[in-house]
């Protein structure tokens, strides 16, 4: 193999999704049911979210670590998969949930300060009976936010 076709293997291995984007992963429980997921704890983690995704497995989602606790609100932009978003104080104890639909600009807000919002495919806490008041398990291995 000559020095270009390296070259050009080398860039295309480096601009590959797998390489490009190691998202942080973290395990989480909810009752019996384990969670396996993807951690955004910056501010351009917090931004893209889920947005562009086409599925997301049944038990995997995404873990939004805020900077402090806050009244946060997500929104679907961008975003084509339906949603529901948790929202969980400190200790990881479910504030309220919030059903998301695709692709709307409509606010979706934690009913009072929040540190974390866990999102998962629509309808998978009611599924699950899992409500505010649930504790999220895990939740103090979250990395330290950005």
């Amino acid at each position: 193999m000559n020095r270009k076709n390296i070259c050009l293997l080398l860039l295309f291995f480096l601009a590959s999704p797998i390489v490009r984007a190691q998202i942080p992963l973290l395990e989480l429980s909810a009752d019996f049911y384990r969670i396996e997921a993807e951690v955004a704890a910056d501010p351009q983690g917090r931004q893209r979210g889920l947005m562009h995704r086409r599925q997301m497995p049944p038990n995997q989602g995404m873990l939004f670590v805020f900077p402090e606790t806050g009244r946060y609100c997500m929104w679907m932009r961008n975003t084509f998969i339906p949603l529901s978003v948790a929202f969980l104080d400190e200790n990881g104890r479910i504030i309220n949930i919030e059903d998301m639909q695709a692709k709307t600009d409509d606010n979706h807000c934690a009913a009072r300060p929040a540190r974390y919002a866990l999102e998962m495919n629509l309808g998978w806490f009611s599924k699950k009976e899992i409500r505010a008041g649930s504790r999220i398990g895990g939740i103090e291995k979250a990395p330290r936010p950005r």
